[in-house]
């Protein structure tokens, strides 16, 4: 019998990482600057990790995929990636939201976690979660786009601000929610293969899986006409 072994795949954005592990353990994770090359790179990558765990496509038992919101073409890339290589193997896909993946870095914070990426045409897309002993890990808003000043009203109490947060966004947002809003550092705002995969694997846990033939990303608008 395998022993269970994940391979967790994010592109949602210009950073992308790739994330190998067991449902205790991290093997290993490549993140870096994609641009725009999700395609070209993502699979060399795999192949890369894979092999210096002395690890084959064969033995992976799940892949986990984050679904955006993000780029069109990284989120493209991403999602066909995954499914094509849960289809091949027949095994499990799981899907999980990029923002979540994001705040997931802070949920031990006491706080509420918002986690934002730039939607462009001066908006942002975010959402909030929040982590407590008695509740566990969950969702409080989901996945939007708005300006940044319809976000700071929604900020009622202290918020954590995580991710790709750009720096025309945060005059408004400071502006309007004062002291409400703290901004988490740099490093602790990179979106990590590992987080992916340790949410994939409570997701399984839990029996939350995809369908193969109606998996799709997360995209907030439409793709572009002709992209």
């Amino acid at each position: 019998m395998k022993q269970p072994l994940l391979l967790a795949l994010d592109t949602s954005t210009r950073t992308a990482s790739v994330a190998l592990a067991r449902p205790d353990t991290l093997l290993g994770e490549y993140t870096w600057l994609a641009g725009q090359n999700h395609t070209r790179q993502l699979v060399p990558v795999v192949r890369a990790v894979l092999a210096e765990n002395g690890a084959a496509m064969s033995d992976l038992t799940a892949i986990a995929v984050a679904k955006g919101p993000g780029s069109f073409n990284g989120l493209r890339a991403g999602m066909a990636t995954a499914k094509g290589f849960a289809y091949g193997l027949g095994v499990p896909l799981v899907a999980i939201g990029s923002l979540e993946v994001e705040a997931y870095a802070h949920a031990v914070a006491p706080w509420p976690v918002c986690a934002v990426h730039d939607a462009g045409r001066g908006e942002l897309a975010w959402a909030i979660f929040r982590g407590t002993p008695r509740r566990g890990w969950q969702q409080l808003v989901t996945e939007r786009i708005t300006r940044p000043e319809v976000l700071a009203r929604a900020l009622r109490r202290r918020t954590l601000l995580c991710g790709e947060v750009p720096a025309w966004c945060l005059p408004p947002l400071q502006e309007l929610a004062g002291p409400r809003l703290t901004l988490a550092g740099r490093a602790a705002s990179i979106r990590r293969g590992a987080l992916l995969a340790e949410l994939a694997w409570q997701r399984l846990a839990a029996g939350q899986v995809e369908d193969l033939a109606t998996a799709q990303p997360l995209y907030l608008r439409r793709p572009p006409v002709g992209d």
